[in-house]
């Protein structure tokens, strides 16, 4: 469901946002405190977000407490970039992670290094991994995330490819009543 698809440490860190780290998001990388994977029969609309290189359109989303929407996520940019649905804090403490990826040959500008990721996981027990509210994207590359939000939460989409987020690559969550 899920596809794993500027300066080459920046790019090569977006492959591997496939998900945020136990701590940040809670038991099975069900996203915590922003939301839970939602079911494709409770989709109430669709939206469509494109990625360019730092930045996103749109840059805001305004969604109702508890409602499910289908994202398709598309990057036009010449980097890998990611769609991550979190809290400002869950992305901050996910950024470790993503340096990892980087420093191990695993992200790199346009690409992951499947073969990186492999050796990386035979090593560390760690490599790509997938998580329901994050789609990582390689140039050209389409996604999707059906996603239900909470209610009264601090919300954003964010890049965790590093330097990314710190460069503004984020947009803010709405949630209204």
């Amino acid at each position: 469901m899920f596809l794993l698809k500027t300066i080459p440490a920046l790019a090569a860190a977006a492959l591997l946002a496939t998900t945020l780290p136990a701590a940040a998001v809670g038991e099975h990388g069900q996203g915590g405190g922003a939301g839970k994977p939602g079911k494709a029969s409770q989709v109430t609309r669709t939206i469509a977000v494109t990625m360019y290189d730092n930045y996103y359109e749109p840059e805001a989303i305004t969604l109702k407490e508890g409602e499910t929407v289908r994202f398709v996520i598309t990057n036009k940019g010449a980097l890998v970039h990611e769609f991550n649905i979190g809290t400002p804090e869950a992305h901050v403490a996910h950024a470790p992670e993503m340096q990892m990826m980087v420093d191990h040959g695993v992200l790199e500008p346009d690409r992951i290094n499947r073969d990186m990721a492999k050796q990386m996981q035979a090593s560390m027990g760690h490599g790509m991994h997938d998580a329901p509210n994050s789609v990582l994207l390689e140039p050209g590359g389409t996604g999707e995330i059906i996603w239900t939000f909470p209610e009264h939460a601090e919300l954003e989409f964010a890049c965790n490819v590093p330097g990314h987020y710190d460069a503004g690559m984020a947009g803010e969550i709405t949630l209204s009543h």
